[in-house]
């Protein structure tokens, strides 16, 4: 992700989490840290490919890594991607940077009223480790706290990252 691909960021979250989006300045705190040698976050878009024109932004998602600990800050995809492997794919670049950053563990937050990704993540290999009370805000929403202990050994040569993503 670039700061270019902000505006486009803001109008998918908006209109997939219209109660709990972030706002510009938060996209563009965790880019702040997303490049040079001292970088701790990746963060990733997905364009979908069209004939001749730039493609249109159709997902993202984001990391930050601390020591050996990392946690997916953000995952999303246009509700016309669901059920096209996006967001595995997306996923898929999250666990490789965090094997890069060389973090042992990966911790997530997922909305406990959010089956689809809940399932997604399962398939990579989180499991549920607690919950955080009214963690979204302002619909005191409780949020499954979910970790993968191993994620070098999730992302394997049979779950290649396909599709158009760009850092």
């Amino acid at each position: 992700m670039r700061w270019w691909d902000i505006e486009p960021v803001l109008e998918l979250e908006h209109e997939l989490f219209p109660d709990d989006a972030w706002s510009a300045g938060m996209f563009w705190s965790e880019l702040a840290h997303a490049r040079g040698p001292q970088a701790t976050r990746r963060y990733v878009v997905a364009e979908a490919v069209t004939d001749g024109g730039p493609g249109r932004l159709v997902g993202y998602a984001g990391l930050a890594a601390s020591g050996d600990l990392a946690d997916v800050q953000t995952i999303a995809a246009a509700r016309d991607q669901w059920g096209t492997g996006l967001g595995a794919r997306l996923l898929t670049d999250l666990l490789r940077a965090a094997t890069d950053f060389e973090c042992a563990e990966v911790l997530l937050e997922v909305r406990v009223d959010n089956t689809r990704a809940q399932k997604l993540y399962e398939r990579f290999g989180f499991e549920p480790i607690g919950f955080r009370r009214g963690y979204y805000q302002p619909g005191n929403v409780d949020a499954l706290v979910m970790r993968l202990s191993d994620p070098a050994g999730s992302v394997t040569a049979d779950r290649p990252v396909q599709g158009e993503t760009h850092g």
